[in-house]
């Protein structure tokens, strides 16, 4: 094998190439990444009403969950009030809430219907 030198605790060769002795740092083949998320598309306009609120909590080991909801929160044009609270257009489409409720989030998520549309303006909820 050649002469070996350790550079920032990794082995690397003459050239300073790391040597990988443990298979489990190096890249696996064959490796698929999971993409089980899917994606909706939004069918609210810019000026539509904003009168539902979307309050949830989802813990750290649904991160990539809850990163996933905000994103299509966002994309619904909903807007953050707080980091956990939002508000947007109502009803949330239908397929959306049967695929957050196949995934999980159900049980983390609350909804409430707005008598009067956000505006923004301190006040107005």
């Amino acid at each position: 094998m050649g002469r070996t030198f350790n550079y920032k605790g990794v082995k690397v060769n003459a050239f300073g190439l790391p040597i990988w002795l443990d298979e489990s740092r190096a890249k696996k083949k064959d490796r698929k990444r999971k993409f089980y998320h899917l994606a909706f598309s939004c069918h609210f306009t810019k000026d539509a009403p904003k009168n539902l609120i979307v309050m949830y909590d989802i813990t750290d080991d649904k991160k990539k969950e809850r990163d996933w909801f905000r994103r299509h929160l966002q994309k619904f044009n909903y807007e953050m009030i707080q980091r956990s609270v939002w508000v947007g257009p109502s009803p949330l489409p239908k397929d959306f809430l049967d695929y957050v409720k196949a995934i999980g989030l159900k049980a983390h998520l609350k909804t409430f219907k707005l008598a009067k549309s956000y505006t923004g303006k301190e006040g107005n909820i």
